[in-house]
C-alpha cells in the first residue's frame, strides 16, 4: 500500500466552507470560543445526510434498538466507570506566556515539522551545483521562515519511529522526549513543562443547592449502559443484541485546534452490542469475511512501521489479528458505511491501539482513521470493551445487569463456595460482616483460592474494603468461615455480557468527507468544486432562471415545489445580476450534482436544460 496522497490547498477550502457556511465559530461577534462551532444549513444538512445513512446502516440493516439518554450525568455514575479518575490527556505550559499544549501533539508537531525541514534540506542539497546551495530568489526576505535543517540520518529515523508510536506514550515518556529532544512551543521558541493530566470531563451542578455533582456526558455510551436490563427486557432476553445512540458529547479540550477535528462540542453515534463472552461468532460474519482491510497492527507500530498490511478481514481473525468474529464483522460495517458515504479506500486505514493505550479492560480495539490534510485522524473507534462497564455498574449499585440463560442440559460443576461460621463471622466483624462476605464472595475464583491457601497455611487472612461504608483492614480467620469446593447444578446460565463498541465522530467524519470531495477546475483553481456523492448533497437540485424574466417564476416554483414533496432536496437561485456560470460555479462548492436551467425554449415548448456538477455536461 503506497503512501497518501491528498493535494488540496486548506487555506482556500476553509475559506470556501467559512463562505458558504458550512461551518463557522460560535459566539463570532463575540470573538468566538475555541473548540465550539456551529453549523450553516449546508453544513447541517451534510451532518444529517452522514447521520441518514449511519441510522440506515447500522440501526435499521442489524435491527438494533436505538435510544436518547441524558446529557447530564451524575457524578457517581462516572466515578464508577472511571472516568473521574482516568479520563484525561497530558498538558504542559509555555513557561513564557502560560499558554497550555496538550503534550502529545506538541511532541507530534515539532518533531514532524523537524522531518519536513530535514526534507526540503535534502531537495536542495541534491539539487545543488557542485556542493553549493541554489541561488537566493529575489524579494524580501522572509524572517518567519528559518533555512532548511538536515539531520543525521539516525536522529531522522529515531523521529520516525517516535511519531509512529506517538499514541503508546504516557506522562512520564512524554516528559521525557520533551528534554531529550528539546521540545519547545514553536509559536514562541519558549521551554515547556513537564506534562501533567487535565481530566477532560466538563463539571457542572445539578439542582439549585449545588451539592449533586454532574458532568456534561463525554460519551454517549454510559446511557445505555444505565439501560441494559430495560433493553434486555425489551428484547425479550434474546442475545446477542445491540443498542445505539447519536447524540452530543462533550471534552473540554487542552488546545483546541484544526477546525472541527478537535472541538469541546461534538455529535457521536454509538453502538453497544451485547455478546455472549463465550461465544463472540456472529451470523452475518461471512458477509464481511472477504473484504479487504488496510491494517496497522500494534507489533507493527512497536516495529515502527507505518504502511499498513492489506489482509481479508476473515484472515485476520483466524490468524488472531483482530480478536474475533463480532470484532471484526463490525471493523467490516464501518469499512463499507465510511466508503459508502465517499471516503477514499486509499485514504483509509484502521490502526490497532497499542498496550500502553487501550483501556485495561479491553480486549482489542481498533480506530479507523482517515487520512487528511492534517495526516491521520481517528475517526471511529471499535473496541472490545469485554465486560467492565455491566459490572462495574454492577457492583456500585447492586442491581443485577446480566443475562440468564435456559440450559437444554442442567450444567454440573465445582465451584469454590464460601460458608461463615455464623457464630463467630458476626460477632467479629459486626458492621464489616456483609461487606466482608461480599467482598469474598465477588472475588475471581484465583484470589479466593490464594485467601483459602492463606487460611490453610497460617490460619487468617486480611481483607480490605474500598468503596464502603466500613472501609478498611478486616481479619479472618479459619474457624470463621470455610472456603471448600461444592458441586454445583445448574438449569440456567448467568453471565455478564461483553460489549463491542463502535463509536463514531460525525463531525471529524464529515470534514474529512469535505477534504476527500473537493477539488477545483483545471481551467480555473479560483473554481472550487465538492463532489458529494448524490446521496450526501446537501443540495440535490439546483433550480435556475436563465434571467431575471418573470415569466419563468411560475416554472421555478412549481419545479422545486414537486422536487421538495418528493422528499428531494431543491435550491432556487434566481439572483438575475450574476450570470449563469458563476451560479453554477458557486452551487458547485455547495456540492449540488445537478441543475436544471429554465430559458425562454421552456416557454416554448417546456424544454430544459440539465447539468451534472463534475463532468459540466449539459
Amino acid at each position: 500500500m503506497s503512501a497518501p496522497k491528498l493535494n488540496i490547498d486548506r487555506s482556500a477550502l476553509e475559506q470556501l466552507l467559512l463562505s458558504r457556511f458550512f461551518f463557522a465559530p460560535s459566539f463570532g461577534i463575540y470573538d468566538g470560543v475555541k473548540g465550539l462551532y456551529d453549523y450553516g444549513p449546508t453544513g447541517t444538512a451534510l451532518q444529517q445526510n452522514i447521520i441518514n445513512l449511519w441510522r440506515q446502516h447500522f440501526v435499521v440493516e442489524e435491527d438494533m434498538l436505538e435510544v436518547d439518554c441524558s446529557i447530564i450525568t451524575p457524578s457517581k455514575v462516572l466515578e464508577t466507570s472511571g472516568h473521574v479518575a482516568k479520563f484525561a490527556d497530558w498538558m504542559c505550559r509555555d513557561t513564557g506566556n502560560n499558554e497550555v499544549r496538550r503534550a502529545d501533539h506538541l511532541v507530534e508537531e515539532v518533531l514532524a515539522a523537524r522531518l519536513v525541514s530535514d526534507e526540503l534540506a535534502r531537495k536542495l542539497a541534491a539539487t545543488s551545483i557542485d556542493g553549493q546551495a541554489p541561488a537566493k530568489t529575489a524579494g524580501k526576505k522572509n524572517k518567519k521562515a528559518p533555512a532548511p535543517t538536515k539531520l543525521e540520518d539516525a536522529v531522522a529515523n529515531e523521529y520516525r519511529g517516535i511519531l509512529a508510536k506517538i499514541d503508546n506514550y504516557d506522562g512520564d515518556g512524554l516528559g521525557e522526549l520533551i528534554v531529550k529532544h528539546d521540545i519547545r512551543n514553536p509559536e514562541t521558541g519558549n521551554s515547556v513543562s513537564p506534562p501533567v493530566a487535565f481530566n477532560l470531563m466538563f463539571q457542572t451542578s445539578i439542582g439549585p443547592a449545588g451539592t449533586s455533582k454532574g458532568f456534561l456526558r463525554p460519551e454517549t455510551a454510559q446511557g445505555q449502559f444505565m439501560n441494559f436490563a430495560r433493553l434486555l427486557e425489551f428484547n425479550n432476553q434474546k442475545m446477542p443484541f445491540a443498542s445505539a445512540m447519536v447524540g452530543r458529547s462533550f471534552r473540554n479540550e487542552i488546545s483546541p485546534r484544526s477546525g472541527l477535528l478537535r472541538v469541546r462540542e461534538f455529535t457521536m453515534a454509538e453502538i453497544e452490542h451485547y455478546v455472549d463472552p463465550t461465544n463472540k461468532d456472529h451470523s452475518r460474519f461471512d458477509e464481511v469475511a472477504d473484504i479487504k482491510l488496510p491494517l496497522l497492527t500494534g507489533s507493527m507500530q512497536l516495529a515502527e512501521e507505518t504502511v499498513p498490511a492489506v489482509m481479508t478481514i476473515g484472515d485476520a481473525v483466524s490468524q488472531c489479528v483482530i480478536d474475533n468474529k463480532t470484532l471484526g464483522y463490525f471493523m467490516g460495517r464501518i469499512y463499507l458505511f465510511l466508503t459508502a458515504i465517499g471516503i477514499k479506500t486509499d485514504l483509509l486505514r484502521f490502526r490497532q491501539h497499542m498496550r500502553n493505550e487501550m483501556a485495561h479492560y479491553a480486549c482489542d480495539c481498533w480506530d479507523a482513521e482517515i487520512y487528511t490534510s492534517y495526516g491521520w485522524i481517528e475517526c471511529v473507534g471499535c473496541a472490545d470493551r469485554s465486560a467492565y462497564d455491566l459490572r462495574v455498574h454492577s457492583a456500585s449499585t447492586k442491581k443485577k445487569l446480566c443475562v440468564r440463560e435456559h440450559l437444554a442440559e442442567p450444567l454440573v460443576y465445582e465451584k469454590l463456595v464460601c460458608e461463615p461460621n455464623n457464630k463467630l463471622f458476626g460477632p467479629k466483624l459486626k458492621r464489616a460482616a456483609k461487606p466482608v462476605q461480599e467482598y469474598l464472595e465477588s472475588l475471581p475464583v484465583e484470589e479466593l483460592a490464594e485467601v483459602k491457601a492463606a487460611l490453610a497455611k497460617d490460619g487468617k487472612a486480611t481483607v480490605t474494603l474500598t468503596g464502603t461504608a466500613v472501609d478498611g483492614d478486616y481479619e479472618i480467620t479459619s474457624d470463621m468461615l470455610t472456603i471448600e469446593y461444592q458441586t454445583k447444578i445448574e438449569n440456567t446460565r448467568e453471565y455478564t455480557p461483553n460489549v463491542i463498541e463502535p463509536s463514531f465522530g460525525i463531525g471529524r467524519i464529515l470534514y474529512a468527507l469535505i477534504e476527500h470531495s473537493y477539488s477545483v477546475r483545471a481551467e480555473d483553481e479560483q473554481r472550487g468544486v465538492l463532489s458529494f456523492n448524490t446521496q450526501m448533497s446537501p443540495f440535490k437540485c439546483l433550480i435556475l432562471p436563465i434571467s431575471g424574466n418573470p415569466s419563468f417564476k411560475p416554472f421555478l416554483q412549481n419545479t422545486a415545489r414537486s422536487l421538495r414533496n418528493v422528499g428531494v432536496p431543491a435550491r432556487i437561485d434566481d439572483a438575475a445580476s450574476v450570470s449563469i456560470g458563476r451560479r453554477y460555479s458557486r452551487n458547485d462548492e455547495l456540492g449540488t450534482p445537478f441543475a436544471i436551467t429554465f430559458d425562454f425554449m421552456t416557454l416554448k415548448d417546456n424544454t430544459v436544460t440539465l447539468r451534472e456538477r463534475d463532468s459540466t455536461k449539459q
